[in-house]
């Protein structure tokens, strides 16, 4: 990261925490005069950092370390038991890999599942402005992973093509097929997906410990936490 050492990053005023709602967040955000490319967001990556539209990002928050980045080592995952059913129940599911372009199918779904199931968050109520500046507004680096059953949309992967791994940005799914569990099997499909492109690493974002919401992205074991500045890995 030597090479890095005049990038500039900006600090939020604290604020209420999304997650934690006890907690006062700030986060650092990269200079967004700064060109994205391959290499700056793949370096960025390993330190922790994520990628939300334009933006490069870390929580830095004064007195919390609750968000905790996570990836999964792809060639140790070994599915458990329900992951296996999981996996066997959205088998007949069809992926297809498509440009981040603006496509009204894909707002449709994304409003559906922002407006079903998370009203209690920050993207609620899900606009086009919003969702074209979190998605759309990505990189040539960033591709969309279609879901369907007989033709019909049920998910979509968001996910930035690194250079040694790939990096789950967003998941969004048909709230009607809860009992697919389409979130987990999406990515239990990119960590299959990853290791195919030989790739080593799935990063999943942050996982926080007191937050419910996040506690299915240690389900995929063994996962890597970065803690301290290293990655170590939760067997």
């Amino acid at each position: 990261m030597s090479q890095y050492k005049n990038l500039r990053f900006y600090a939020t005023q604290p604020h209420e925490c999304s997650y934690l709602p006890e907690e006062q967040a700030t986060t650092l955000f990269m200079d967004p005069e700064i060109l994205l490319n391959k290499q700056l967001c793949s370096d960025l990556a390993e330190v922790g950092f994520r990628r939300s539209g334009q933006h490069i990002y870390r929580p830095h928050c004064n007195r919390c370390r609750a968000c905790i980045p996570a990836r999964v080592p792809v060639y140790s995952f070994q599915m458990r038991r329900t992951q296996r059913k999981t996996w066997n129940r959205n088998s007949t599911l069809r992926v297809s890999r498509v440009s981040a372009d603006f496509q009204d199918e894909h707002f449709l779904l994304y409003e559906k599942y922002i407006n079903q199931c998370h009203q209690d968050g920050d993207m609620y109520p899900a606009t086009i402005e919003q969702y074209t500046s979190f998605l759309v507004d990505s990189t040539e680096f960033t591709s969309f992973y279609e879901f369907r059953l007989d033709g019909q949309l049920l998910a979509v992967s968001v996910v930035d093509h690194l250079q040694s791994s790939l990096s789950a940005i967003y998941t969004f799914y048909d709230p009607d097929y809860l009992q697919r569990s389409l979130g987990r099997y999406c990515i239990l499909w990119l960590i299959a997906e990853t290791k195919k492109l030989g790739l080593p690493y799935l990063h999943l974002g942050y996982w926080i410990r007191n937050c419910q919401k996040m506690n299915y992205k240690i389900e995929y074991r063994p996962v890597e936490l970065y803690i301290s500045q290293e990655w170590r890995q939760l067997k």
